[in-house]
């Protein structure tokens, strides 16, 4: 056999697991703990086939949506703006400190450590969990609805803010320091420069996600379109409830939109 036979002529990544028998017995208890899950869950499938013709039953009052009522609709809608945006904003100065303090190249250690515990902890809780929270401290309404998004925004935003500024060139930072400059200074004229369009992004791609989760965090009753939304499916008020889904497909793809369209200007 020649040599130029014996060498393989395309490259293959080695297997995840090693041999083939280890990739068939990982799916095999993969596919085992996905029926033993599904076994202990205690499905009850009739339950589960009426569902359907309740399902039936409810969309076919929902239509045709109803638009009547589309002061309380556009009340709704604008409440929801209101808190995304106003939870962006507040959003972005918690995140600041918070993301300078959590990157590994700028705090000292201990500041360090703390920071990304207090980033790891916050991470942990869903807006929904938060909410929730927020809602018994200081009851229904918009209040706890901000409170949520700008508690959620904060974190994101430090988070995505100090892995930036840890992935930055160093010698800008090493060239100010230097000249016998301040933590001040080393940040505005090194690190600054070099992160700001990303945390312009970032920041953007936040008050997308907020005016969608503006409408989520209103079910549990903390203001907003979800709130309208939770209020008419417990009145089985069917058809506004579509009207409502409607204008929430609608508020979502005009973030999107308008997400797009900053992210466009920025490049």
């Amino acid at each position: 056999m020649s040599e130029a036979t014996a060498r393989p002529v395309h490259w293959r990544p080695p297997p995840l697991l090693g041999t083939r028998a280890r990739q068939r017995l990982a799916w095999l208890v993969a596919g085992l703990y996905l029926l033993g899950s599904v076994a202990t869950l205690g499905i009850d499938w009739r339950r589960v086939l009426a569902g359907f013709g309740r399902a039936a039953d409810i969309f076919a009052r929902m239509v045709p949506p109803d638009f009547s009522r589309w002061e309380l609709l556009a009340k709704g809608m604008t409440e929801s703006l209101q808190m995304a945006f106003a939870a962006t904003a507040a959003g972005i100065v918690l995140a600041v400190p918070l993301g300078l303090a959590a990157a590994r190249n700028l705090a000292p250690r201990p500041l360090y450590l703390a920071a990304r515990g207090a980033i790891v902890v916050g991470r942990t809780f869903h807006e929904v969990i938060i909410a929730i929270f927020c809602v018994k401290l200081f009851g229904f309404g918009p209040v706890a609805g901000l409170l949520t998004l700008s508690f959620a925004s904060a974190i994101f935003l430090a988070k995505m803010l100090a892995e930036d500024i840890e992935n930055v060139r160093s010698g800008p930072i090493e060239a100010v320091r230097a000249t016998g400059a301040g933590f001040g200074q080393v940040v505005v004229y090194a690190v600054v420069p070099q992160v700001l369009t990303r945390a312009v992004g970032t920041a953007i791609y936040r008050l997308d996600a907020n005016v969608r989760h503006s409408t989520i965090v209103g079910i549990v009753g903390a203001g907003g379109i979800g709130q309208t939304l939770s209020s008419s499916f417990s009145r089985y008020d069917y058809d506004f409830a579509l009207a409502i889904l409607l204008g929430i497909v609608a508020l979502v793809a005009l973030g999107e939109w308008f997400s797009d369209w900053v992210r466009r200007r920025l490049q």
